[in-house]
């Protein structure tokens, strides 16, 4: 079946590696357990003790492999070193260069590379640096968006140029059931990425909250409102929230460093207080004024209806992928 598996794994899904810490050991390895690629996030700061911590506690709640996202726009040379030694299955590398250097060196380790890239041209440098695969994201996805075309005219672009090349496609953006699955593979994707659906399980480390909103709302909205002075450049997709509403007309010149803290939060194992217009999501262990921070959420969020276990999320999108293909799209008879 040309559905089946990508890099080795069972199924061709990978779960996004969610910022800054929602996708931990829990989730990672329930995705992993379920036969789908599981991506850990490194924290955007160099802490390489902390990040083979993290491989290790994912590696106490899962025998299959995983990978392990890294922002290459925040100090990671540290965290790169202690990936490659601990020989993860996948780096996942994104919003800067992947370069030909990077991508040997972890070829020698043993670890495959796979950028997740938001126009054409960065997507043929990433095949000239000789990568396994590439995830392709539209405009649609949530979280931090790197290009501007949506997903049904880049994605067959992409799949184009690497014909003929051993580089797998993924789509990702806008993607959470059976129907965006077959829909990818039409366009000539292997495999499938998907954020805010895993974000929505039992397993994320998402903020209840956070979790409930993702049921509620059915309108995103893509912004600069979020994280300015720490990551300046990088336009992102949020849920439309009263309080998104409410400041979304904030001058470009006004940023998180002048407002009040309306949190606290811990993240990879650090104490931080979180300020209005803080790009930070709130995770479990977040308190203060939740609603008013922010949450990034893809177009696809009015079908997400429920709070599922990941496993049960990578197994309603095979068997329903099958089922699709077999009804709608099987040769008549």
């Amino acid at each position: 079946m040309g559905w089946r598996g990508i890099l080795g794994f069972e199924y061709g899904i990978v779960q996004a590696p969610l910022g800054p810490d929602i996708s931990g050991p829990e989730l990672v390895a329930a995705v992993a357990n379920a036969g789908a690629l599981g991506l850990l996030r490194a924290p955007d700061w160099e802490d390489p003790d902390y990040v083979r911590e993290l491989i290790r506690k994912t590696r106490t709640l899962t025998s299959k492999p995983f990978g392990i996202g890294v922002v290459l726009a925040f100090p990671h040379k540290e965290n790169l070193k202690a990936i490659l030694d601990e020989k993860v299955a996948v780096l996942q590398l994104y919003w800067g260069e992947c370069s030909k250097e990077l991508v040997l060196e972890a070829h020698n380790a043993g670890v495959e590379v796979v950028p997740q890239i938001g126009s054409y041209e960065e997507a043929k440098k990433a095949a000239e640096a000789g990568v396994d695969a590439i995830i392709v994201q539209g405009r649609e996805a949530g979280g931090h968006v790197a290009g501007q075309d949506g997903l049904i005219t880049l994605l067959p672009r992409v799949v184009d140029l690497v014909r003929g090349d051993d580089i797998a496609v993924i789509a990702a953006g806008g993607i959470v059931d059976e129907r965006g699955y077959v829909a990818a593979l039409a366009l000539g994707a292997q495999g499938v990425s998907l954020g805010t659906r895993f974000l929505a399980t039992e397993e994320s480390y998402a903020h209840p909250t956070y979790k409930r909103k993702l049921i509620e709302f059915e309108q995103t909205e893509y912004t600069d409102l979020f994280g300015r002075a720490r990551w300046p450049g990088a336009p992102h997709r949020v849920l439309a929230t009263p309080f998104f509403k409410e400041w979304k007309a904030l001058p470009s010149h006004e940023n998180e460093t002048n407002q009040p803290v309306i949190g606290r939060t811990i993240i990879h194992g650090r104490e931080r207080e979180v300020r209005r217009f803080a790009g930070t999501v709130p995770n479990a262990s977040t308190t203060g004024d939740i609603e008013s921070m922010a949450m990034y959420a893809g177009q696809s969020i009015g079908l997400i209806k429920e709070i599922l276990p990941a496993g049960e999320v990578i197994m309603r999108i095979v068997e329903g992928a099958q089922r699709l293909i077999d009804q709608q799209f099987a040769p008549m008879n």
